[in-house]
C-alpha cells in the first residue's frame, strides 16, 4: 500500500511541476504581438517558443510516464494533461501526440482525432502532414511547415509546427503557430 502511494504522489508531483512551469510559460506567451507571426522576429519568437514548450513537456511527460505500466493508463494521462493546456493570446496554441506509425493519441481541438491513423492524410496542398511530423521528430526533433484547421474554423491554415520524441516512448509531441 505505501508504494502504491508513493507512485501516486509522485505522478501528482510531477503534475503539479508541469503545471507550474505552464502557468509560467503563459505569463511570457501571453504577451501582446503572439497571436500571428506577422514578421521575421516575430516568427523567430514563435518558433523559439514552440521549441521551448515542446521539449519541456516532452521532458515531463516521459518521466511521468515511466511510472504508467499500462498502455490504456499513459492514453489517457496525456490526453487528460494536453487537453485544458492553451496558449498565444489568441488560444491558438495547444499540444497533439502521435506515434511514430502516425495514429493520433491525442488532439487538445480535434476530439475526433484520438484513436485515428493520419498516415495517409493530406494537407490541402498534398503534404502528408503526419508523416513528416513523424519524421522530424525520428530525428529528435524539428519544424515542419504545413496546412491544418484553425481552432474555431473549418478552413486549413498555413502552419509552423515543431514536434519532438516523448523520451522513453514510442509517442512524439507537437504544437505551431499558425502563420498569415
Amino acid at each position: 500500500m505505501k508504494k502504491y502511494f508513493r507512485k501516486e504522489k509522485f505522478i501528482s508531483s510531477s503534475g503539479m511541476m508541469l503545471a507550474v512551469f505552464f502557468a509560467i510559460m503563459a505569463v511570457f506567451i501571453m504577451s501582446p504581438g503572439f497571436a500571428r507571426a506577422e514578421d521575421k522576429a516575430a516568427l523567430e519568437c514563435y518558433k523559439e517558443t514552440a521549441k521551448t514548450v515542446v521539449h519541456a513537456t516532452a521532458a515531463g511527460l516521459g518521466e511521468v510516464l515511466k511510472s504508467v505500466k499500462t498502455e490504456k493508463e499513459r492514453v489517457n494521462m496525456i490526453r487528460s494533461f494536453i487537453k485544458p493546456i492553451r496558449f498565444y493570446s489568441d488560444k491558438s496554441g495547444y499540444f497533439y501526440v502521435y506515434d511514430f506509425s502516425c495514429l493520433n493519441i491525442a488532439h487538445a481541438t480535434q476530439n475526433d482525432l484520438p484513436g485515428k491513423t493520419l498516415y495517409d492524410h493530406k494537407d490541402v496542398k498534398g503534404k502528408f502532414v503526419i508523416r513528416e511530423l513523424s519524421a522530424a521528430a525520428k530525428k529528435g526533433g524539428g519544424y515542419v511547415e504545413f496546412y491544418w484547421v484553425k481552432p474555431g474554423s473549418k478552413n486549413e491554415f498555413k502552419k509552423l509546427g515543431y514536434v519532438e520524441p516523448i523520451p522513453g516512448t514510442n509517442y512524439f509531441i507537437g504544437t505551431g503557430v499558425y502563420l498569415p
